[in-house]
């Protein structure tokens, strides 16, 4: 039986597992894991949290303390210390074998049944001379490769058209096994990083960053010949490496949606792959434009038409570029499902009305049926 407790702090909600086998350092790894996350990389508020939680849920023993782990986190790799320009220590930070780890999680934590496979590389319903098996077969023809003949069951048309006692292979006994063209995609995952994720003590752009790591996890592993670019949106647009998702953080930014599509449509018109698409995620409204003289159009009061009318000139441009957004909008006010509804009309996208529980899977599964689509 697991033993589950609840801790809150700073409106976040922690579930704390006693798992059977696990060393004492593993076990704070795990909780250390999710902790480091919501503090956005900083390690000393990361460890200020566990001592809190250390006393008021007894994590540590007097044989292993806390002192220990960040002794064993640093002789793993997993912290390292930072050095300033004149030389000085600068404190501690968290190593990409950290940032490996923390991905991982993710992709455990929401695509936890997800099992690794082969190639990695999406199918499509065209078989014919494609890089993958189909496993089904069918008579050689004029023009086939040589090694796309299938010696075994070839072998086995001779033997019982011909007879096992003389040996005769001809034409009509070769087949050949159909295979499948390999479809790539490209994805640019956007992700809000206005005010409103943080607001009201609710906390939407951790489980966005937790989405994004997993779901670059994902093409990492599973479809290493597609791409994922990240990008984040607030009064600009900018994109970020995979690496620096763990420490992305909201800031005092109004949602310049458009700014963000015209990115990642930027993007995309760089990738060679058929298949394109873009994943975004926002809480909020778009209210904000940058004009032509750099300066910013702002309205945080209803819908802006003149904003709202830019967005759906970015979803029309993106539907003739032959790329689809998928919307997933973590808030339910009716005013704002009415403009994700006209704005999915104007791509001929998707859109997901979803709380924050179950953001993930939803992103996955639109992921696994954007997959299946037919390259022409």
């Amino acid at each position: 039986m697991k033993k589950e407790e609840q801790y809150y702090k700073k409106g976040f909600r922690f579930k704390m597992y006693e798992a059977p086998y696990q060393s004492p350092f593993d076990k704070l790894f795990d909780v250390f894991k999710e902790i480091i996350v919501h503090t956005s990389g900083d390690f000393d508020e990361a460890m200020d949290w566990m001592r809190q939680l250390d006393q008021e849920y007894k994590l540590t023993t007097p044989e292993y303390t806390l002192d220990d782990f960040i002794e064993d986190l640093k002789k793993k790799g997993y912290i390292k210390e930072e050095i300033t320009p004149n030389g000085n220590g600068g404190g501690i930070a968290i190593t990409s074998k950290t940032e490996r780890a923390l991905r991982q999680r993710a992709l455990d934590q929401i695509f936890g049944k997800l099992k690794r496979s082969g190639s990695g590389n999406h199918k499509t319903k065209f078989t014919g001379r494609g890089d993958e098996h189909a496993g089904e077969f069918r008579n050689y023809q004029y023009g086939d490769a040589l090694e796309r003949i299938s010696m075994t069951e070839s072998l086995k048309n001779a033997q019982i058209n011909h007879g096992i006692s003389s040996f005769n292979l001809t034409e009509d006994d070769l087949v050949v096994e159909e295979t499948q063209y390999k479809a790539q995609m490209s994805t640019v995952l956007m992700i809000d990083i206005s005010h409103s994720m943080i607001l009201y003590g609710e906390d939407r752009i951790t489980p966005a960053k937790k989405v994004a790591m997993a779901l670059a996890e994902l093409i990492t592993t599973r479809y290493p010949k597609d791409t994922l670019d990240v990008l984040v949106f607030g009064n600009d647009a900018w994109p970020i490496a995979i690496k620096d998702l763990p420490y992305l953080q909201v800031g005092p930014y109004h949602t310049n949606t458009v700014a963000g599509l015209q990115l990642a449509m930027d993007m995309l018109r760089r990738k060679r792959n058929t298949n394109k698409q873009i994943f975004m995620i926002t809480d909020g409204k778009p209210s904000c434009l940058r004009l032509a003289d750099g300066q910013y159009y702002k309205n945080s009061m209803g819908l802006d038409h003149h904003i709202v009318n830019k967005c759906y000139a970015a979803a029309q441009q993106a539907r003739r570029l032959h790329i689809p957004i998928t919307t997933f909008m973590i808030a339910q006010d009716p005013y704002l499902m009415q403009f994700v509804k006209a704005f999915t009309e104007a791509n001929q996208g998707k859109a997901f009305y979803t709380g924050l529980r179950g953001l993930g899977e939803l992103i996955f599964e639109d992921y696994e049926n954007n997959r299946k689509k037919r390259i022409r």
